[in-house]
């Protein structure tokens, strides 16, 4: 009596891949195609093919659509309280200008990625401080925020001999993104350096970058994904978490500390186009002890203070569409930008 031989085991489907798993052809190769679209097509099909997309993004994800109006909202009233003129309260519409501005910066970050933006694109203010630490060879750490085009710093660094800025990114598509950007752009001097806590080793390796009069910049806006240290600040009105990695870096490296924003403004003079704004918080950075969280707080509501005043002027810049101010009580899902 002969047994039947079992079948073999049928493959079980694949689980759908995790984000940063994704290989580098597919994530590169998705950029590149965004950047053909622009080349070949022009500006007006590439917002054709990106604007559905986020319109659908806005209808379907009710977190990111709550949190850009619960932004909206706390500006205009940070807005009308300073006394400036405000129209109407933020509704829908506006939450999806504000998606839809996010989406048309995707293409000026390729763009500038690419070098295919001159420096008459970007005007500057506030820039001098870095330029003096550059010429006496000293470096600094740039509090940023995920605000605006932070890639156009890239023609800031380039039409200033001897600039070198290091950004430090909480994701593992920055090395991804280096290659990228040697592609596009070759000589580029902006590296982007992923990171996902400030080990001893890191910490050596970007002391050594700041000792060699290099800019280090890392976001200041969004805490860290493993579980680390917060000070509260006052931003729109209302408390919120901040990371305190910028402030104990310029501390550990004994160096100044600076706040740097690239945004779209409009003025009478010069119209629509991108501002470099650049502010020194401290020229040192000292956390005593038995007064570090006080002191940590100090420097994250200075930064808090400055972003406030950035986002008057460019209402729509703010890309956190997350609940910002709720950020630390439980790990946040933020879409990558």
């Amino acid at each position: 009596m002969s047994s039947a031989v079992p079948p073999p085991p049928q493959a079980q489907s694949p689980a759908a891949p995790h984000w940063a798993s994704l290989n580098e052809a597919t994530f590169v190769g998705g950029i590149r195609l965004l950047f053909w679209i622009y080349r070949v097509l022009g500006r007006t099909p590439f917002r054709l093919c990106l604007y559905p997309v986020v319109a659908y993004y806005w209808a379907t994800k009710p977190l990111a659509r709550e949190s850009s109006l619960d932004y909206l909202r706390r500006l205009h009233a940070h807005k009308r309280l300073k006394g400036a003129s405000v129209g109407r309260e933020p509704g829908a519409w506006q939450s999806l200008q504000h998606l839809l501005a996010f989406a048309d910066t995707i293409l000026d970050k390729l763009l500038a990625m690419s070098g295919a933006l001159g420096g008459e694109a970007l005007r500057s203010f506030g820039e001098e401080g870095l330029l003096a630490l550059r010429d006496q060879g000293r470096g600094a750490i740039i509090v940023t925020g995920h605000v605006g085009c932070m890639e156009l710093c890239r023609i800031s660094a380039e039409r200033h001999r001897g600039v070198r800025l290091n950004v430090l990114v909480h994701t593992v598509h920055a090395e991804r993104f280096n290659r990228l950007l040697q592609r596009l752009h070759p000589d580029s001097p902006v590296r982007l350096i992923q990171v996902t806590e400030i080990s001893p080793a890191t910490a050596i390796m970007l002391a050594d970058k700041v000792a060699q009069g290099e800019y280090v910049a890392i976001a200041g806006d969004r805490v860290p994904v493993s579980h680390s240290t917060t000070v509260s600040a006052t931003f729109l009105g209302a408390q919120a978490r901040w990371p305190v990695g910028p402030y104990v870096l310029a501390a550990l490296l004994k160096c100044p500390l600076y706040a740097m924003a690239c945004v779209r403004e409009h003025d009478a003079v010069h119209g629509e186009g991108y501002v470099l704004r650049v502010q020194r918080l401290a020229e040192s950075v000292v956390l005593p002890r038995g007064r570090r969280e006080e002191a940590m707080a100090g420097h994250a509501q200075d930064f808090a203070t400055w972003l406030e005043s950035v986002l008057v002027r460019s209402p729509m810049a703010w890309f956190n569409f997350f609940p910002f101010w709720r950020q630390g009580e439980q790990p946040p899902v933020m879409p990558e930008q």
